[in-house]
């Protein structure tokens, strides 16, 4: 089983208004190679998003993982390592619960805004797809460049994450 780290963050302009431009974000990393994904969500609440970025990274992998989630949402760890109940949200979770299903997922906590590479990576590319309203390949190979790794689906010969 490949083992693949997971960075994801949601980003939410305008939470709780009206006019809300969400998106979600994950970069894959796989013997030191990154993939980033992302998805346009309009609108939809910064937990949404959260729970979004999530599933879109898990969604990403072609194949069973052993997977080390990091994000800045104790959201979606909380709910996923089984500490807090599901209130809302039913549907966002829905397509999480799908996601994980087939991976051995290690959910972690990353303090947001502190500094981590990787972490300030995925999260500008969500807030810049967000206010953009659409995903842009230009913002997620910037997010890739941003931690130092191009070539993006370039893992090993014959191999994908």
């Amino acid at each position: 089983m490949k083992s693949v780290t997971i960075f994801c963050d949601g980003s939410s302009l305008g939470n709780g208004q009206t006019s809300t431009r969400a998106a979600a974000v994950a970069l894959l990393g796989f013997k030191g190679v990154w993939h980033a994904v992302g998805e346009y969500l309009g609108h939809a609440t910064n937990q949404q998003a959260e729970v979004t970025a999530a599933a879109l990274g898990l969604e990403a992998l072609t194949e069973p993982c052993s997977v080390q989630l990091f994000t800045d949402s104790r959201y979606v760890v909380e709910t996923m390592s089984g500490r807090f109940r599901r209130k809302t949200n039913h549907e966002w979770w829905a397509r999480l619960d799908k996601a994980a299903t087939r991976h051995k997922v290690k959910w972690e906590w990353i303090r947001g805004h502190d500094g981590d590479l990787v972490q300030e990576a995925v999260d500008k590319a969500a807030r810049r797809i967000a206010a953009s309203g659409r995903v842009d390949e230009e913002i997620l190979r910037a997010a890739i460049d941003r931690v130092g790794t191009t070539g993006a689906l370039a893992i090993e010969e014959g191999e994908e994450v």
